[in-house]
């Protein structure tokens, strides 16, 4: 089975990409590359660009590139309540013609109602992904206490299951991949190798058999999402060597 590829705009580093000209330069990249679309990252996106989407939804569809759009910002603030910008996002993603919006986790509290949320989520076209992020909002526990209550409330949200991120809150991905599997639609590929200062995202190595271990631990037939850093004097070469890997 050949396995859809997302390149995520951020592996080839954000000043990278700012030298570049910003993520729409990259697009001849990614679609020579063989991958099936491209994560946009709003925290890549400058102001103007922001107010650009429709063109940039224009610039991917003509590369034949499916998007997905991430977005630095929490499901749920500090005091447990639902992010008030979620409209304004979700406008976002629509203009740039993604098919999927993804954020962190947030502090969700157990106590709080879903029923707005509910409601507003199953008004929009584009499908709320919820990932592992590297705080402590991130760790198995909340995210498994989110996600039965989102199964009893109807909540239409799933995963983005990030392979490295388990190291920076402390868990075993192992272990995360075996109570999550079923919510998962979205994988983050990367290994997270320790260093002096704690962890950071590296390739994963083609005979390295760990991280193909946990691949096989989660869905088989969701999109992998390329997060680890992709250098190199050829990009479209590095780039079409992982697609390839992780097809």
């Amino acid at each position: 089975m050949k396995h859809e590829v997302f390149v995520v705009t951020a592996a080839y580093g954000n000043d990278n990409v700012v030298a570049l000209g910003g993520q729409r330069k990259l697009l001849p990249i990614i679609a020579q590359s063989g991958a099936a679309g491209v994560e946009i990252r709003r925290e890549l996106l400058s102001a103007t660009e922001l107010r650009s989407l429709p063109e940039l939804a224009l610039a991917i569809a003509a590369h034949g590139l499916r998007c997905f759009y991430s977005a630095p910002q929490a499901l749920f603030t500090p005091a447990g309540a639902s992010n008030p910008l979620l409209p304004q996002l979700f406008a976002e993603a629509e203009q740039l013609g993604a098919e999927r919006l993804k954020l962190s986790l947030g502090h969700f509290a157990a106590s709080v109602g879903t029923e707005a949320l509910v409601a507003f989520l199953k008004t929009q076209r584009v499908k709320l992904l919820v990932e592992n992020d590297q705080t402590e909002c991130g760790a198995l526990a909340p995210l498994r206490a989110f996600f039965s209550r989102a199964a009893a409330d109807t909540l239409p949200v799933s995963m983005t299951f990030d392979m490295g991120n388990w190291q920076w809150v402390g868990q075993a991905p192992q272990d995360a991949a075996d109570a999550l599997t079923a919510v998962v639609s979205y994988i983050h590929v990367k290994v997270a190798a320790g260093s002096g200062s704690g962890w950071r995202a590296v390739p994963p190595e083609p005979r390295d058999p760990g991280w193909r271990r946990l691949l096989e631990r989660l869905p088989d037939n969701v999109p992998r999402g390329i997060e680890f850093p992709l250098v190199g004097d050829d990009l479209v070469a590095v780039t079409r060597r992982f697609v390839a890997l992780l097809q």
